[in-house]
This record gives structure tokens, sequence and C-alpha cells, in this order.
């Protein structure tokens, strides 16, 4: 049904004809997979990319169950930045031309609140907005939702990246729980998977996969002569592959932390994860590499244990694995989200029989490449995409990830695309934004306050 048309489907006819006039006839695969089960009501979780149609497949299902008679809040679509949220409210208003009367309304942070109010008290059908916004309507009493019967969590995973799970909860929590939900991720961690289960009521999951996706482990073994060769080896891989993201497993403590010490001394963004680090310092490590501003973590197996970080470029096995089943953990943390990942193992002869062993645990063959050309030595190691600024505020000061958000996304502000992840512990805070919008997010977090205080700020590095 991929390339279905439109019209094959129970839609209200004047909706039909504006898509026609939009230029919208035939269905994209997400469009064509979940709008027969949104139009029956039913709630959904559907794995599908930016880009995909996605806007459209909830917009037309909001649209068609809509009352415009009853002026009141019926669809509620929370998004992770105001960037999409003005996105998603414009193709509503598209979608919705033939439609007389119908009033949407944007309600996110980093906008005046009290413009707001007088909105809210004007009415609308559909709110679409962002979840430390929304909450803080709710809190107040100037939002509304008893006559809600859709709610759409747009990139949910991403809202869960910035921080937003408690604001999240909130507001599903002033919802009437009759409602049908509507949950579209890009990825489906564990923390989506729990939110569907607790919020939702018997889904219909659809995915749709990127066409060009194989989401297979591609594996390969590199032969070294001696330790001195064997780090020169993982230079040249990281410089070949030049991974946002990749972890190095080595087999001891002490290594973990040499080998991260060695490449940061030639220019990589380098970390070290094991058991001897103090939590402050484990919690801020995970932070930094999570948030990409740091684009290699050497660890250990056991302190990686539980290590949330999915869609890793590339994971190298410095040596390898002492046991085979450590082996097939530490290689299934590549390649999420139906990328495809790349596990490189270093062995030396005396490693042979270990190789023959895996080769064997696994039932396959694992190809011995040759090692990348020695003039990549001469390359600038690839720079982290973020950095992570930390705030010397958190859950004990009552900072939210809104507050954070909004501060830098306020008038005169960075766009809220080029801010990535938002983690709130006790006493501070870290905001990961992109490498080109450090200065201003410093100048805009460094004069603006939050929560009506001063917070001191500072880069980590």
């Amino acid at each position: 049904m991929s390339n279905a048309d439109f019209s094959s489907l129970p839609l209200n006819p004047s909706l039909i004809e504006n898509l026609a006039s939009l230029d919208y006839h035939r269905m994209t695969d997400i469009q064509a997979r979940s709008l027969p089960t949104i139009l029956e009501g039913k709630d959904l979780i559907a794995q599908a990319k930016t880009g995909s149609g996605k806007t459209a497949a909830f917009g037309l299902g909001l649209l068609q169950h809509l009352q415009v008679k009853r002026f009141r809040i019926q669809s509620l679509v929370l998004c992770p930045t105001r960037e999409l949220a003005d996105q998603v409210a414009k193709e509503l208003r598209r979608l919705a031309r033939s439609i007389h009367n119908i009033k949407v309304l944007t309600l996110c942070g980093g906008m005046p609140f009290g413009p707001q109010i007088g909105s809210l008290q004007h009415g609308a059908h559909i709110v679409v907005g962002t979840p430390g916004r929304i909450e803080e309507h709710l809190r107040k009493g100037t939002l509304r939702l008893d006559d809600l019967n859709l709610l759409v969590l747009d990139e949910a995973d991403r809202m869960l990246d910035m921080g937003f799970q408690d604001a999240l909860d909130a507001i599903i929590a002033n919802t009437p729980s009759d409602r049908q939900t509507l949950l579209f991720s890009a990825t489906y961690p564990d923390q989506i998977r729990a939110i569907a289960q607790r919020v939702m009521q018997d889904p219909v999951m659809v995915k749709v996969e990127d066409r060009h996706d194989d989401s297979t482990i591609v594996q390969q073994l590199y032969r070294v002569e001696d330790d001195e060769h064997r780090f020169t080896a993982l230079r040249l891989l990281l410089l070949q592959t030049r991974p946002e993201s990749a972890v190095v497993f080595c087999n001891t403590k002490r290594e973990a932390q040499q080998l991260a010490d060695n490449l940061h001394d030639y220019g990589f963004s380098a970390l070290a994860l094991h058991g001897d680090l103090e939590q402050r310092e484990r919690d801020r490590t995970l932070v930094r590499f999570a948030n990409k501003s740091a684009t290699v973590l050497v660890a250990t197996d056991v302190a990686a244990r539980g290590l949330d970080v999915s869609g890793l470029d590339a994971v190298i096995n410095y040596q390898v694995a002492n046991d085979f089943e450590v082996h097939v953990h530490r290689i299934g943390r590549t390649g999420r989200a139906g990328n495809q990942g790349l596990a490189c193992t270093l062995y030396s002869d005396r490693e042979e029989a270990k190789v023959v062993g895996l080769q064997a645990y696994l039932d396959q063959d694992i190809p011995t490449a040759p090692l990348p050309p020695l003039a990549l030595l001469d390359q600038e190691p690839a720079k982290a995409a973020m950095v992570t600024l930390q705030i010397d505020g958190g859950k004990k000061q009552k900072l939210r990830p809104g507050d954070i958000l909004g501060a830098l996304t306020g008038q005169g502000g960075i766009d809220g695309n080029q801010v990535g992840k938002i983690q709130i512990f006790a006493n501070w805070s870290y905001v990961a934004v992109k490498r080109n919008s450090v200065k201003a997010a410093m100048k805009k977090l460094g004069e603006g306050k939050l929560k009506g205080r001063n917070f001191r700020l500072r880069r980590i590095r």
C-alpha cells in the first residue's frame, strides 16, 4: 500500500481536495502505514525520521477528527524545539486551508508569556508547543486540556534527550485518560518503550526504515605487530572513519586511562571511562560523550555496563575480548537505529588462537583488512560536533530543561536546533550546543537569568 493515493482513505472530501491543490497525491511510506490506524482512533507508535512525511500523517488524523464548532482544545502536539513547533503549526494550517475557522496556536519557551495567555483566552482547537512551556501554562492554570482527545508526541526521543521526561509526565497527567496518543520517534530506546507502556493503550507499532539503511554490523580484523603498532593502528582507524561517536574497548582500567591520555596528546577528543573514576567524574564523562562533545570514549567492559549511548558509528576492540560473549555485547552498541555499524578488532600473533575461537563462537569468518595508509597520520583528528556547558545550578535550585532552552533561544538567542542534550543533576546542569554557537550561547546564558538568578557557567573541556 506504500504508494496508495490519499483518496483511498476515508478522509473528509475537502481535505482530499486541499491535498491535491498542495500537490500531495501519493502517500509516503509512513503515511500509508500509519494513517489507517490513526483514522480508526487507535494509539500508534511510529518510528520514522524527519522528512518522512510524518507531520501530514498525524496532521490529517487530527483534522479529520476535529469538531470545528466545539471551540475547545481538542489536539495537542508536543515538539522538542520552537523551530519544529513553528514548522508543524505552519504545515497544519496548510493542511487545514479548506476548513474554515480552525485556530492553531503555538506555545513555546523563549517567547513572552503574557501574549500567550491572551491567545489562550481567545481559545483554540489545536495547540502545538514545547513541553517546558506547555507544562508552565498547565501549572499556572492558563491552559486546560479537559476536552483533549488527541495527543501527539513528535520526535519523542529528542524530547527525552533534552531532559523533558518530567514535563511530559506532568502534561500527560493533565489529559483525559480516554484520549488517542500518537508517538513519533526516529529511534526507539528503552526510555521511549517505558513511556509507551505507561501512557498508551494497545498501541500499533509502525516502523519505516530508511531505504538505504543496512542494519548489519560490519566486522573487520586488523593485525598488529606490537604495542606501538597497535596504537598507530588505532589512530589510523579513527582518522579514516572520523566518527562522531566511537567507543574503544580495553581490557584493563590502567590501559583505558593511558590510551585516552595518549589519544588526547595526539589531538583526539578522547575521554576515559573506568572503575577508578569518582561518580561525579563518571557522570561528567558520560554526559560529554552522550552530548557528542567528545568523539572517542576509551572504556573497560565493567565501566561500560549500562552505557546508554545508542547508534555509535564505530566500536574498536583494542584487544580481543577475553570472553566471546563480551565481544558480542561490545559490538552490539554500534549500528543502532537502523544505521550500519562498524566493529574493528585489533589482534597480534599472541591473540591468534582467541581470534580462531571467536570466529567459531560467532559461526562466521571475520575478514582481516589492511590498515589505512600511514599518510593519514598527517591529518588533524575530527573535532567534536558539540560543546558541553556546565551551569552551577540544578534540581535543588528548581532548574528545569525548559528554563535553559528558553534562556538560550529567547530574543536574540540561538536556534533550538543548535541545542543538544540537556541533563539536570542535583546541583548542576549540562547543556550541549553546536560548536559554532558556543560564544553566542555563553553570552546569552551569561547575560540572562535563569529563574531570576545568575548562575556560574563554564565550558567543559
